[in-house]
């Protein structure tokens, strides 16, 4: 009686706060401030179907566990004891209001955690319907079509001439659809096609291409008997901290300085990506052996690009390539030129406080990878098969957590990731981390914490820390400090570098947020110097300095705004170079319609110095444009909701450079000093 009453009080006192506009809150807006949008290159695309996993399909709080907190990347060690302890003294929540009755659990945090949270009644009741009834009543499911396309022609889509006759095989439409239904901890249907600006619609049996270029497919069920999870079809699979499994769910370095260094396991989860390389195609299930003890088995067969090429004794390739284009002839004759096998095994043992388990990942291909003669490819990897397998430990005690996986590849190179998380008072939690990646240490499926895109050739140290002062004022930082033992394809020699980063959030009202953040990196990059007649390749140190002061202010339910300005310098081989970028944003909400625009102003010595801003976009959609040299980038995104089961979604946007009469290189290049992209997409409830 008491607790409903309290649940009484919460909901007429702070339902307002809770509103269901406030839970579905727009996952750009999320992405922006939970994840980090670095400047150097990176696979965004990854991230965000990370985040866009937990959004899209919430975490039952009610039968979450310990590792299942973790993965949300919001809740500190204190906060998840708090509410672990919560839910066993008072039992299963009763609602998603019952939040602000838990200890520890401030408003600005519960705002944080609403989008990937839930509470289910299927959690209090079973459902003893058949897995087709459920499939086929399942509410939460969706059609979502998308077309795209950049209105100003590309040179690839112009005739051949006298200079050049290569061109692209298709139209410069952007073709998308993604069916999914599913209903979480139960099961998952889905697929997705794409067809990428420049490539043909074909049904041509010769090359296997039928209608569009990619498709992904994928059926999930879970928890029927012992058997936990299968999957048949694409997925991925994250165990330990990411060194044999690592499911590209790598947040990384940002703001979040302190949660996001360490991985959890997520085990196996369907693949619903257009990124054509870095998942697995075939079987996976997931056993319980014993109530602490679970085996997971898995075994992929999927085709990679690659040019063949050939020698006197044999057939080869020199790469995988992933770009997932296949637009020109040669990029068609690549697809599927290789066949990769992959057979893997995880054990998984869970108690109270700890949990260990142990990977393995045997990869075969049907062509061996033979490397360029290089000082830098040395010691990377060559041959037609890998095996890679590792151990790995996570132990919680009170407010502080210990995380470390081992791995050792069939090339003998080793690689060791570890690391500690500790809430050292209500308001100050820390992380360490520590990583050491042989140079011939070789994982295809790893991704570990670290500052390169793969987990080799690399020693580093992590310190962060993350401070709330008050409900108004908290910062984060984080010093990150590496080394490189053996030369990079962009440097010649081994190297260092050292990364930091410093936060302070401002929180006026809860309708405002100002915050302000430094970073510094620094790292080896390779300078041609011109000495006599040849030239000397030689590694010198660039510093990179990137300031940012950003407004986000709601005027009311309907109207907010965003205001930015940032700004870097970078310091190279005694030259310096600037740039900086200027964004007001706008957002109107009306009852069935959504207004979001933009205009931004940016000037930028070189791509050295290059702004890059999240944008709004159509639903599951993102862009991060790279602003370099000088002009502005305007945008408007249309949203309108025509009843429960339809909604559209319109994106135009336009960059103007004032510095160039043509746009971009080789085949995507634009004459002129405008691109423009027109993006229309639906949403089917069915």
């Amino acid at each position: 009686m008491k607790r409903s009453l309290l649940l009484l009080g919460l909901f007429l006192y702070h339902g307002f706060i809770l509103g269901q506009e406030d839970i579905h809150l727009d996952i750009e807006q999320i992405m922006e401030e939970v994840f980090p949008i670095q400047d150097r290159d990176a696979n965004y695309e990854e991230l965000y179907e990370a985040l866009l996993l937990l959004y899209s399909h919430p975490l039952d709080l009610n039968v979450a566990t310990r590792e299942d907190l973790q993965s949300l990347f919001v809740l500190s060690e204190s906060q998840i004891n708090s509410f672990v302890t919560y839910r066993s003294t008072y039992g299963k929540l009763l609602s998603i209001y019952e939040l602000q009755a838990v200890p520890e659990f401030d408003q600005a945090t519960i705002n944080r955690l609403l989008p990937f949270v839930t509470i289910r009644e299927g959690s209090l009741t079973g459902d003893n319907r058949s897995l087709i009834a459920k499939i086929l009543n399942e509410q939460n499911n969706y059609l979502l079509l998308r077309y795209d396309r950049t209105l100003e022609e590309k040179k690839g889509y112009t005739p051949p001439d006298s200079n050049s006759v290569n061109r692209y095989s298709g139209s410069p439409d952007r073709l998308y659809a993604r069916f999914r239904v599913n209903h979480s901890r139960d099961f998952s249907l889905g697929f997705t096609a794409e067809k990428d600006a420049g490539e043909a619609l074909t049904m041509d049996k010769n090359t296997s291409r039928y209608g569009a270029d990619f498709y992904s497919y994928h059926i999930q069920v879970q928890n029927r008997g012992r058997i936990k999870n299968l999957i048949l079809g694409d997925y991925q699979i994250q165990f330990g901290q990411g060194l044999v499994f690592g499911a590209g769910f790598n947040i990384g370095k940002g703001a979040e300085s302190v949660t996001t260094t360490r991985r959890t396991n997520f085990g196996m989860l369907p693949y619903t990506s257009v990124v054509e390389t870095g998942f697995f195609r075939g079987a996976g299930a997931t056993v319980e052996i014993s109530r602490h003890l679970e085996l997971t088995g898995m075994y992929s067969r999927l085709g990679q690009d690659a040019i063949e090429r050939s020698d006197e004794t044999r057939r080869f390739v020199s790469s995988i390539q992933t770009s997932g284009f296949h637009r020109t002839p040669n990029e068609i004759n690549a697809k599927n030129t290789v066949d990769e096998e992959n057979t893997g095994l995880n054990l998984t043992l869970r108690k109270k406080r700890w949990t260990a388990g142990a990977n393995v990942l045997f990869t075969r291909y049907s062509l061996p990878i033979v490397k360029a003669g290089s000082l830098a490819n040395q010691y990377e990897f060559s041959g037609d098969h890998n095996q890679v397998y590792s151990g790995f430990i996570s132990y919680n005690y009170q407010n502080f957590s210990l995380f470390g996986e081992v791995g050792r590849s069939s090339s003998g190179g080793t690689g060791t990731v570890a690391g500690l998380i500790a809430a050292l008072s209500k308001k100050l939690e820390t992380a360490l981390v520590f990583r050491n990646y042989d140079r011939n240490f070789h994982s295809f499926y790893g991704d570990a914490f670290g500052e390169l895109s793969r987990n080799i050739n690399e020693l580093g140290y992590y310190w962060g820390l993350k401070y709330t002062h008050n409900r108004k004022i908290s910062f984060s930082c984080y010093y990150d400090s590496f080394a490189f033992g053996w030369v990079r394809s962009s440097t010649s020699a081994p190297s260092t570098g050292y990364e930091y980063l410093f936060r302070i959030n401002y929180d006026p009202m809860k309708t405002s947020r100002l915050f302000f953040q430094y970073r510094r990196q620094s790292r080896g990059e390779n300078v041609t110097v011109e000495d006599l007649d040849q030239n000397v390749r030689i590694t010198e140190q660039g510093v990179k300095d990137n300031y940012i002061l950003n407004l986000d202010h709601v005027l009311s339910e309907r109207i907010s705004f965003k205001s930015r300005i940032q700004w870097s310098s970078f310091d190279f081989f005694n030259t310096s170079t600037s740039g900086f970028a200027i964004a007001q944003d706008l957002n109107i909400n009306f009852t069935r319609w959504r207004l979001s625009g933009r205009l931004a102003l940016f000037d930028t010595d070189n791509f050295d110095n290059r702004q890059y801003i999240f944008e709004r976009d159509v639903l599951y959609s993102f862009s991060i444009p790279a602003l370099s040299g000088r002009g502005t980038r305007q945008y408007l995104v249309l949203q309108y909701k025509a009843s429960r089961k339809l909604d559209f979604w319109l994106k135009y946007a336009r960059t103007h450079f004032r510095d160039r009469d043509a746009i971009g290189s080789g085949l995507e290049q634009i004459d002129g000093n405008q691109r423009t992209l027109v993006r229309f997409q639906t949403r089917i409830r069915i």
